[in-house]
């Protein structure tokens, strides 16, 4: 009896409808066995006034089925809108994002004819939040929020994944040199993880020349993990030096629900014009056919596309001097279909029977489910209370500070934008509207009454409070930072 399964479809916004269309008919040809169910999200559902892009019926479809495929959609700028990509992702609990970037030398053009990265991105936390907020004329404010667990299980699956695949290094991107909570979490937790793994070689590079050495010499990784808003840029650029953003897909991974997508944008300035390249989309359909365990079509897909792109039938995106013909998206989708049952003869093929060398694999969790045990002890020893006050005299702000903070706590340090500027600031630094005013209480330890107390001293002494944090001692270790220059 024949494998069957039903899948949910968004057409998507731009090049969406275009690029689905050619996708959905190589799957048909290559007898995948796929029921699809469409949903509307994107532009069209934006414009109903619906600001997440996204009706309510569509989640139950997608529950359903566990199993998006999606096209590009256009996300409105401004107005309060959120991003429908990521509230897909963070709904869903796609916490792995997926990307092969590999080069297709000499037939795609490259300067990196030997790269073959997998690049892999957290997926739900981060300042992918969305948490901001304007808190002052002058100042804005956007949360990075990096969790234990939900590093650990990134962390796990980037490992895992090299070891389902036959990878035999990977590396970590951080800049915990300057973030060393947040970024030091992750990085901690990669050391920790990897020591599981003592097969699997293992690095972590600060996240700017990482990237720059990724740029130049992207032969020397294999499987690269790091945090989200990380994964967003270096997953583009890692794509671009492959060959193409527009020839990379993408898988979002979650313990129960999977979304497939290409990695590029709607491109809406060439929607209905008959040449965007769907390959990314393929790509993505490719992973997905893997994810579901249909191997043989997948790799009779994959093996069509790539004796395509060596009988040089591009699309004009990757049109060069050595192409045969230059394919509008019509064209690019029936040659594809045309070399079903055909394989390359330069590139390598694919065969993934009786292997799991290009499977997504299932993430076998260790306590990443589970909240972590609160075995340290954790005092509360003060408070970060952050403030408007003009710029103006520094010293009249601290008299006010000193004057409200009485005998239960004393006034340590005010920052702006991070940089001490008392006491003994330096008067060169520039300061906003924004000042974070650290109390630390007088015997080590406070309470909740009494940094609440405190907030009402504060007020009464005309001090307008934007917003606090608890200062904690995790083992009686700081567990916030210092200010720069303190």
């Amino acid at each position: 009896m024949s494998f069957t399964k039903t899948i949910t479809v968004a057409h998507g916004d731009g090049i969406g409808p275009e690029i689905m269309d050619s996708t959905l008919k190589i799957l048909d040809a290559a007898n995948s066995n796929l029921i699809y169910e469409s949903i509307e999200v994107g532009e069209k559902v934006y414009n109903k006034g619906i600001k997440a892009g996204i009706e309510d019926k569509s989640w139950d479809i997608i529950s359903k089925n566990k199993i998006l495929l999606k096209a590009p959609i256009t996300t409105p700028q401004g107005g309060g809108v959120k991003s429908l990509n990521v509230t897909l992702r963070k709904t869903l609990g796609l916490f792995a994002n997926v990307r092969p970037c590999r080069a297709y030398h000499p037939f795609v053009k490259t300067k990196h004819p030997d790269m073959d990265v997998i690049v892999i991105r957290e997926n739900e936390e981060d300042t992918y939040g969305g948490i901001e907020h304007r808190q002052t004329f002058e100042v804005y404010q956007c949360l990075k929020l990096i969790t234990l667990p939900g590093t650990e299980r990134i962390v796990r699956y980037a490992f895992e994944y090299a070891k389902s695949n036959g990878r035999s290094k990977v590396t970590c991107l951080t800049k915990d040199n300057i973030m060393k909570l947040t970024d030091g979490l992750f990085h901690d937790v990669f050391k920790t993880v990897s020591k599981e793994y003592p097969h699997i070689e293992s690095e972590n590079l600060i996240v700017d020349i990482g990237t720059a050495r990724l740029a130049d010499t992207p032969e020397r990784f294999d499987v690269v993990v790091m945090p989200n808003l990380y994964g967003d840029i270096v997953s583009d650029i890692t794509a671009q030096i492959s060959g193409s953003v527009g020839m990379v897909g993408s898988a979002n991974i979650g313990t129960k629900t999977a979304m497939f997508e290409a990695i590029h944008g709607s491109a809406p300035d060439i929607a209905g014009h008959n040449i965007a390249n769907p390959s990314a989309l393929i790509q993505a359909s490719v992973m997905m056919l893997r994810h579901l365990g249909q191997f043989t079509q997948a790799d009779n897909i994959q093996n069509a596309w790539l004796k395509t792109l060596e009988d040089g039938i591009h699309t004009p995106d990757i049109f060069n001097n050595d192409s045969k013909l230059k394919a509008s998206t019509q064209d690019f989708t029936q040659a594809v279909i045309e070399r079903l049952g055909q394989k390359p003869a330069t590139l390598s093929k694919v065969s993934t029977s009786g292997a799991v060398n290009f499977q997504i694999p299932a993430l076998k969790l260790s306590r990443s489910e589970n909240k972590p045990s609160a075995t340290q002890k954790r005092t509360l020893t003060g408070v970060d209370v952050f403030i408007y006050w003009e710029p103006q005299n520094i010293n009249l702000l601290a008299q006010r500070l000193n004057d409200a903070a009485s005998e239960e706590f004393e006034l340590t340090m005010i920052t702006n934008r991070g940089t001490k500027v008392w006491p003994n600031g330096n008067p060169e630094t520039f300061c906003t509207d924004h000042w974070r005013c650290r109390f630390k209480s007088m015997n080590g330890k406070a309470t909740q009454f009494k940094v609440v107390d405190l907030q009402k001293r504060l007020t009464k002494h005309a001090i307008d409070i934007i917003k606090t944090e608890n200062l904690y001692l995790f083992d009686n270790e700081p567990a916030f930072s210092s200010g720069q220059g303190e």
